[in-house]
């Protein structure tokens, strides 16, 4: 029972996270008109969602496309959507017993197809081609992708490190 409130509660926290970087951080942000845009440490609550489990991976991934409608629209929360399925595709991989960098590695080029796929029905109405899709989305939103792995690892370390995240070693072990 003391798990599943812990769980929940870091759940709920990563949410708010996920709500608040597209909200607050703008300064983080790299924006390339008209769909995409990259906020930078945007992935991070879900790929530390990853170690709670798919449930969680789902709850702030929701809450991610949530913000991103918030602070910037429609197309963008599209793209930002696609975080549930990576985040589910992570957590998984983590319940094998896969390495954190290596889920990183393999789910970025996923993320990058996912976050291009969810754009093309706005291609008519946005006005921008196949090649914005494929370079400036696909291939941008993998090194964002990579870029906030390697914050989630060092964080990942950093907490276990210091003994406060004991659910990252549990949420592992399983």
């Amino acid at each position: 029972m003391r798990e599943n409130v812990r769980k929940l509660t870091f759940t709920a926290l990563l949410t708010a996270f996920a709500i608040i970087i597209p909200l607050y951080f703008g300064f983080l942000r790299v924006v390339i008109p008209p769909v995409f845009s990259a906020t930078l440490a945007s992935h991070v609550p879900v790929f530390l969602a990853m170690f709670l489990g798919p449930g969680a991976a789902v709850v702030v991934g929701v809450g991610s496309a949530f913000g991103f409608l918030i602070a910037l629209g429609p197309y963008i929360a599209a793209r930002a959507f696609m975080h549930v399925f990576v985040g589910i595709i992570g957590a998984y991989l983590l319940k094998k017993g896969v390495d954190f960098t290596k889920i990183v590695i393999v789910t970025a080029p996923i993320h990058g197809i996912l976050e291009g796929l969810s754009t093309i029905p706005f291609m008519g109405a946005k006005g921008f081609s196949i090649n914005y899709v494929i370079l400036t989305i696909g291939i941008g939103t993998l090194l964002h992708h990579l870029v906030d792995g390697v914050i989630s690892g060092v964080l990942v370390q950093a907490l276990n490190k210091s003994g406060q995240a004991n659910f990252i070693k549990k949420a592992a072990a399983k």
